[in-house]
């Protein structure tokens, strides 16, 4: 590419780029930067349409294990309903206990049949479907609360220390220096240890209240830079009170970067809560998670990989649709982020500067 084309595909890309954002406001550019990444587009619809038909195919449990309030799902069982065991003979001539059901093959002459159980059955005859959906719901929920719960400390704390600084930043920076040094799968075991029989929401919460670490450095460095700017000391001369400059104006501009921290939170949160039932320091017995699951069948791999094989495709492609959201949203919220441009838009760009 010689100079003079460089030159123009510059001016192209500068000329489109302001055509295109003149008179946008802060938030309709975010969300026309973060519409155009087609990978975040498609995770997060996949992830609504999973979380819809995840507590749709299940139901929703609420309450306490003495007060339960349950409202059923459009699947008919339980993952404490068992039904006799279908054992059947593969290809190979290897017995097969409990095989899914689930046949999409459009040339087997059956068309689409879900059948029976679709995920197959475990060794003593429950639904293996009725259970990774509870599992889903499980690491969902504990995701979404670690992700609130931890973003709303995090951002809070680092906040307060970098607006204040002196004294305040100095004591909330050492205590979440002690937290950090603790490594998080150990403070994890111990919760879990503690607080993983009384149910998913007790142990999202304690998990979420040493979650927030890493998110308060982030916004207390954004907040240090933020409080020095014009529009800051202007506020502060117009009579501005501490808590309205932190939460009307550094904070939003702010957002992007807690944003994209709690995205990373979120799917850090989903593989922690794995990890810990995997060990066996989460969810406890007899509600199930996706990691119990996989920590009680792992010696059925080489007999019945299903067992395996759902738990793990759920894990796998929550976390990556959580993180290429959270990639979209970083791209979204950077001001130097400029799209590729196709020949459509330079054949308009060349329109433009001959009219």
């Amino acid at each position: 590419m010689t100079e003079n084309q460089a030159a123009a595909n510059t001016t192209a890309d500068a000329s489109i780029e302001m055509k295109e954002t003149a008179g946008l406001s802060q938030g309709q550019l975010v969300l026309k930067r973060f519409l155009r990444h087609r990978g975040a587009n498609i995770s997060l619809a996949y992830l609504a349409l999973l979380i819809l038909f995840v507590f749709t195919a299940g139901g929703i449990h609420l309450g306490s294990r003495e007060m339960p309030i349950t409202i059923p799902g459009w699947w008919h069982l339980t993952i404490n309903d068992m039904s006799e065991v279908s054992i059947s003979n593969s290809d190979s001539g290897q017995l097969l206990v409990g095989a899914p059901t689930l046949d999409l093959n459009p040339f087997d002459g059956n068309g689409v049949h879900v059948g029976a159980h679709p995920f197959g059955q475990d060794a003593i005859g429950h639904d293996y479907f009725a259970l990774v959906i509870r599992g889903a719901q499980q690491s969902i929920m504990v995701m979404l609360v670690v992700g609130l719960i931890g973003g709303l400390m995090g951002t809070v704390i680092g906040a307060v220390s970098g607006y204040f600084r002196g004294l305040t930043d100095s004591i909330l920076m050492r205590f979440t220096d002690l937290i950090i040094t603790i490594p998080t799968v150990i403070i994890g075991s111990v919760i879990g240890a503690k607080f993983g029989n009384l149910g998913v929401f007790p142990l999202a919460i304690f998990l979420g209240l040493f979650a927030w670490t890493g998110l308060a450095r982030l916004v207390r460095g954004e907040f240090l830079s933020l409080r020095e700017r014009e529009f800051v000391d202007a506020a502060r001369v117009a009579g501005a009170s501490a808590g309205r400059i932190i939460f009307k104006h550094i904070l939003p501009n702010a957002m992007g970067v807690i944003i994209v921290s709690v995205t990373l939170l979120l799917s850090g949160a989903i593989l922690l809560e794995t990890a810990l039932s995997y060990v066996g320091f989460g969810v406890q017995s007899p509600d199930v998670s996706l990691g119990t699951l996989i920590s009680q069948y792992q010696d059925s791999f080489q007999a019945s990989p299903w067992l395996f094989w759902w738990p793990g495709f759920f894990i796998i492609s929550i976390a990556l649709s959580v993180n290429f959201i959270g990639d979209g949203l970083r791209d979204a919220f950077d001001p130097r982020q400029k799209r590729k441009l196709g020949r459509k838009d330079l054949a308009k760009a060349k329109t433009v500067e001959k009219n």
